[in-house]
C-alpha cells in the first residue's frame, strides 16, 4: 500500500486523477483518450533529451519516470480501464506514432553523443542518460515500432523497420509479422516461451531463432522480387552503418554506447514477448494444424499507467486476435483472457530471476489452462 506521502503528493495525485479521468472519458471523447497516451509516451522522451543536453536532475527524472513513477501510478490507480468502442477510429493515433518514431531517431544519436562524446556531462550523468535511453527505447520506441510495422502505409512500415534497425534488432520486424503472428503459442514460434523455460534460456533460443525464422519467411516472400528489396539488407546494412558512424565520429566509446542502449532495449523487447506468451499453447486439431489464435493465447494486464506508456501493449490478446485494431481501441475482457498477477513491467523484472518467476507463474499458468480448457504447456527440456 502506498504511504501517506505518496497519497498526498499534489503532483502525483494530479497525474493520477488525470489518468483516471482521461480513461473514464475514453468512450465519450477520443481526444481525452489520446491525451493519456501522448503525455505518458512523450514526457519520458523529452526528459531523456534534456538529460542528454543538460544533465543534472533531468537524468534522475527520466529514469524515475519510467521506473518509480509508473510503478507507483499502477499501484494507486486500482481500477480496470473501460473498454472503448472497438470500432472507434482514432485519427491522432498514427500521428503520435510518427512523431514518437521521428523523436526516437533524433534521441538515439543525441544519447550516444551525450554518453560518449564531448558533452561535458559527469560520469554519473552519462550513466543516467544511458539507462534512461535504454528504458525509453525498450518500453516506448519498441511499442511505437511494433504499431508502425502493422500499418498499411509504406512510410509507416518503413519507419517502424528503421526504428528496430537503429536498435540493431531489425529482423524483429519480419519475425514478428510473418512468424510470431502466424505461429504464436506454438512450437513453431521462437518468441513464444515454453512452460518452465527460464528467461535466459529463452533469450539464447529466441534471438537467433527469430533471426533465422524471419529470414526464411522473407526469403519465401521475396520470390520474383529483386535482391535490393529484401528487408534483411536494410536490417544488416543499417545496423552496420549505425555502428560504423558511431565509431567514426566517437571512436570505440560511441560503438559501446550504441551497443549498450540497443542491447538494453533488446532485453526489454525479449522480456515483453517472454512474459506475454509464457506457457500458453494452442491446441493441435485432428488435422495436425494449430487451433485459431484466440484471446486465451496471450497474457494481459489491466494497469493504467504502464499501458499508457507502452501504447496498450498489455492488452495483448486483442492485438493478436485483431492485429489491425488501433492501439487506443484494444479491448480487455479478463474472464476470457489470461491476466498477469502484476503489471507488465513488474513481471518483466521478476522474469530476470527464473526461480522466482516460475514460483509465481507456473501455478498461475496451470490454473488458467485448467479453468479455460487450454492446451497443455510445451515444456522446456
Amino acid at each position: 500500500m502506498a504511504n501517506s506521502a505518496q497519497l498526498h503528493s499534489p503532483s502525483l495525485c494530479s497525474l493520477r486523477a488525470f489518468l483516471y479521468s482521461a480513461d473514464n472519458r475514453a468512450n465519450d471523447n477520443r481526444g481525452h483518450a489520446m491525451s493519456r497516451f501522448i503525455i505518458a509516451t512523450s514526457l519520458p522522451l523529452c526528459l531523456t533529451g534534456l538529460a542528454a543536453v543538460q544533465g543534472g536532475i533531468w537524468g534522475w527524472l527520466a529514469v524515475g519516470y519510467v521506473t518509480v513513477l509508473v510503478f507507483t501510478l499502477d499501484r494507486l490507480i486500482a481500477h480496470q480501464p473501460a473498454n472503448p468502442d472497438p470500432d472507434a477510429e482514432f485519427p491522432a493515433a498514427d500521428a503520435l506514432l510518427i512523431g514518437l518514431g521521428l523523436g526516437h531517431l533524433a534521441l538515439l544519436p543525441l544519447a550516444v553523443w551525450a554518453i560518449a562524446g564531448a558533452s561535458a556531462l559527469a560520469p554519473v550523468e552519462r550513466l543516467l542518460v544511458a539507462i534512461a535511453a535504454g528504458l525509453v527505447m525498450g518500453q516506448i520506441s519498441h511499442p511505437v515500432a511494433h504499431e508502425l510495422i502493422h500499418r498499411g502505409a509504406r512510410f509507416k512500415r518503413r519507419l517502424g523497420r528503421l526504428i528496430y534497425t537503429s536498435l540493431l534488432f531489425g529482423h524483429h520486424a519480419s519475425a514478428h509479422l510473418h512468424v510470431h503472428h502466424v505461429h504464436v503459442a506454438s512450437a513453431q514460434d521462437p518468441s513464444s516461451a515454453r512452460g518452465g523455460e527460464g528467461f535466459y534460456r529463452y533469450t539464447a533460443r529466441a534471438w537467433p531463432g527469430g533471426f533465422m525464422a524471419g529470414l526464411r519467411a522473407e526469403n519465401r516472400r521475396q520470390t520474383g522480387r529483386s535482391v535490393p528489396e529484401h528487408p534483411y539488407i536494410l536490417y544488416l546494412g543499417g545496423a552496420a552503418g549505425a555502428l560504423l558512424i558511431s565509431g567514426a565520429t566517437l571512436g570505440w566509446r560511441g560503438v559501446a554506447a550504441l551497443v549498450f542502449i540497443a542491447g538494453y532495449a533488446q532485453i526489454q523487447i525479449l522480456l515483453s514477448d517472454y512474459v506475454q506468451h509464457y506457457g500458453l499453447r494452442r491446441a493441435v486439431l485432428p488435422d495436425g494444424r494449430a487451433e485459431p489464435v484466440g484471446p486465451q493465447h496471450s497474457w494481459n494486464a489491466p494497469h493504467v499507467a504502464s499501458a499508457a506508456m507502452t501504447l496498450n501493449a498489455p492488452r495483448h490478446s486483442d492485438h493478436h486476435v485483431i492485429p489491425k485494431r488501433p492501439y487506443p481501441a484494444l479491448q480487455l475482457t479478463p474472464p476470457s483472457m489470461p491476466v498477469l498477477p502484476y503489471a507488465l513491467p513488474v513481471m518483466a523484472v521478476l522474469a530476470l530471476v527464473p526461480p522466482l518467476w516460475r514460483r509465481i507463474m507456473d501455478p498461475h499458468a496451470a490454473r488458467w489452462r485448467n479453468s479455460s480448457g487450454g492446451a497443455g504447456p510445451d515444456l522446456a527440456g
